[in-house]
């Protein structure tokens, strides 16, 4: 039995393993400009050769120059941001679902979306540039999560309940003031670009978009990453994990500081794409079980692969690209209703 398990277990971190770089591959070559697999493979090949003055092997461009473009300026930035925003949209809902104690809990309990897409809207309401846009929608997603902490601070030891509750005002407010932008926006030019945003595309993103964004991402989900285990034992309760020494109050910010940041980051580059954050750990818990020291790293592998394949559908299933926001609740809605009906939504 102990050498079956040890197979199981086997596979599975195997196939965990394989299935980003399956999927990283195979979405090179998907898109409207067709490029066979092994030419693909061949502009990568080349691509790391020529910027390696000394490699020994140059690989001649038996191909148009225009593929060189599609694949490195276009297909890998956007490919990478999947990976990277899906991860982490799944590490923070994991993260938080530990924390609350709530498997209904997901990144955006906070009002950091919200806040984001207000920051997003006023961005394209006054300028319209790209950079004042990601600027101000992370800076709003920020300014939502810390109004929401200090909400909750009336009762002092900020518990999970209020801070939730907290999180809702803060919420409302902003999908007030996101409605607020919507109506006295032009409705030709400023109103389309500002519902777009709001439904989550990754269609703009560059590499230096990747190059802002990637560090402050990666390294929030390394120390989530780090501290997981700290989770299970916030995930039985405040008064236990003091018992254990574990100081309840500095965990939870920390949490929060890097989940938020995750989140924030993440929408200012992609929008708000929702259910990410809230399926993808349940789908972990149901392979790994209920321990956070293995849900986390297992929720950064499938939230990459799973909105690396939604990104896919969008800008392959139909002529116009088809917003995340709407494919990933579309995707979402009837997995988590699957889950509830088999009752797998839960700790157990």
């Amino acid at each position: 039995m102990r050498d079956i398990d040890s197979t199981h277990n086997w596979t599975t971190i195997g196939v965990l393993a394989g299935l980003p770089i399956l999927l990283f591959v195979f979405s090179l070559f998907l898109g409207r400009y067709t490029i066979d697999p092994f030419t693909a493979i061949q502009i990568i090949a080349a691509g790391i050769t020529d910027a390696i003055p000394s490699f020994p092997v140059s690989i001649p461009h038996t191909w148009p120059a225009v593929m060189d473009t599609i694949v490195w300026r276009i297909r890998i930035p956007r490919i990478c941001a999947a990976m990277l925003v899906g991860s982490g949209l799944a590490i923070s809902g994991a993260a938080f679902q530990g924390l609350f104690r709530n498997p209904l809990v997901s990144p955006h309990i906070l009002g950091v979306d919200s806040g984001a897409g207000f920051g997003a809207a006023l961005g394209i309401l006054i300028s319209g540039s790209l950079l004042v846009v990601q600027g101000l929608a992370f800076t709003f997603g920020i300014v939502a999560v810390v109004a929401t902490y200090l909400l909750a601070r009336v009762y002092r030891t900020t518990p999970t309940l209020v801070l939730v509750l907290a999180g809702i005002i803060v919420g409302a407010f902003f999908q007030a003031m996101i409605s607020l932008t919507k109506y006295v926006a032009d409705p030709f030019e400023k109103l389309p670009a500002i519902v777009f945003w709001l439904m989550g595309s990754l269609a703009d993103v560059r590499i230096g978009d990747l190059i802002i964004v990637g560090p402050l991402i990666i390294g929030c989900m390394i120390i989530l990453l780090l501290i997981r285990w700290r989770i299970n034992i916030l995930s039985v309760g405040d008064d236990e994990a003091k018992a254990l020494g574990i100081n309840t109050t500095r965990m939870a910010q920390i949490i929060i500081i890097c989940a938020t940041i995750i989140t924030a980051t993440a929408v200012c580059i992609s929008g708000i794409i929702g259910w990410v954050g809230l399926v993808v750990p349940h789908i972990a818990r149901m392979i790994v079980g209920p321990d956070y020291r293995k849900i986390l790293p297992v929720s950064v592998v499938i939230g990459a692969c799973y909105l690396l394949i939604v990104d896919d559908i969008a800008r392959t299933l139909t002529a116009a690209e088809i917003p995340l926001g709407i494919l990933t609740a579309v995707i979402g809605a009837p997995v988590f209703a699957y889950l509830l009906k088999f009752r797998k939504v839960g700790w157990e």
